[in-house]
């Protein structure tokens, strides 16, 4: 079969040597397993961090890929809950624990260190399976699992986000970001947005949000404020940095921040006077439990939810795909078709 190896780490610019289109054998299949034949995957920002060398415990050389969307090829077990044909998708969180507060000590993400859905195969454990929701075809599918269970938890088991929030997203555009405005909008929540791009603020409000501030501006919590009617009481975060502070100062007394990522890096100046004055609820989340998996999938089938698509490359062109990535110009989540 075909598959993505990454083969070793580097700087962007030299994703197209280091990861290397190969033929490799498919994976043999376990009892309780199935073998799934992989339509399209999707890129995550985890996998460009691996790619460069800027995560932790990286064995190479490794079959990137955290999400997928395909067909069982083979179910290893007679009763297994899926048969050849059945089209699906994969919670790409393994060995969560029993407690639904946090993951336990042996929680892994698909892609690292075991091979991940960059390949035309892979065997994964059926209690890790899911039926892929009718109304999206194999590419809409890909972008579900790894960025729409962190943004589910994020929204609906820690926010408690209900009908009528004002939810600030600062830094539009990624996978996780794009999932929660859909999810968001979908619930009646009121939705606003920052980036550093004003053609990503009209793609979030063609998409349903009220409005959005362009980062870049000095005084762009005082836009929010302005437009929301100086009420935002939610903040889905993964840009750490500065902008939490800002966050901090903005969100409204007894409001609720969810943190979920850093990508602008540690956050140096935390308003101690505003996380107890404003009585916040400040709360961590990554991805979520098998339980958070099915409600995600469920919710994503009672409401007809489509994930955000920014673009579709072709396999052969994967150091395109992890490029484009790197340089945040994607809109939604950037899908790999593997086997279409």
């Amino acid at each position: 079969m075909k598959a993505a190896l990454l083969k070793k780490t580097g700087p962007s610019e030299e994703f197209r040597d280091n990861i290397i289109i190969e033929d490799v054998p498919v994976p043999e299949i376990k009892d309780n397993e199935v073998l799934i034949n992989i339509k399209f995957a999707a890129l995550n920002h985890r996998d460009v961090w691996i790619a460069k060398g800027a995560y932790p415990k990286i064995n190479l050389p490794v079959v990137l890929g955290s999400d997928c969307s395909g067909i069982v090829h083979t179910a290893r077990s007679a009763a297994s809950t899926f048969k050849p044909g059945d089209e699906v998708i994969i919670n790409p969180g393994f060995n969560w624990g029993s407690n639904e507060d946090y993951q336990s000590k042996d929680f892994k993400i698909l892609g690292m260190p075991d091979n991940g859905t960059l390949a035309e195969f892979i065997s994964v454990s059926q209690s890790y399976i899911y039926k892929k929701p009718s109304h999206l075809n194999f590419t809409q599918a890909a972008g579900i699992p790894l960025t729409g269970i962190t943004a589910y938890r994020a929204l609906f088991k820690k926010a408690l986000l209900k009908k009528g929030d004002n939810l600030l997203i600062p830094g539009i555009g990624g996978g996780v970001s794009s999932s929660a405005l859909v999810f968001a909008v979908s619930t009646g929540a009121n939705v606003y947005v920052t980036s550093g791009s004003e053609d990503k603020i009209k793609k979030a409000v063609s998409l349903g949000a009220k409005g959005g501030a362009n980062y870049k501006n000095e005084n762009w919590d005082k836009e929010i404020m302005e437009m929301s009617g100086n009420n935002i009481n939610v903040v889905i975060d993964g840009e750490g940095g500065d902008t939490f502070s800002k966050c901090m100062e903005l969100i409204s007394d007894g409001g609720r921040i969810v943190c979920y990522g850093s990508t602008s890096g540690r956050t140096s100046n935390i308003p101690m006077a505003r996380l107890f004055w404003k009585q916040l609820k400040i709360y961590g989340s990554t991805m979520g439990s098998p339980d958070d998996f099915t409600e995600m999938v469920n919710f994503i089938n009672d409401n007809k939810i489509v994930p955000v698509i920014d673009e579709v490359f072709p396999l052969e062109n994967i150091s395109e795909a992890f490029l484009r990535m790197s340089e945040g110009r994607q809109f939604g989540k950037i899908i790999v078709a593997v086997d279409s």
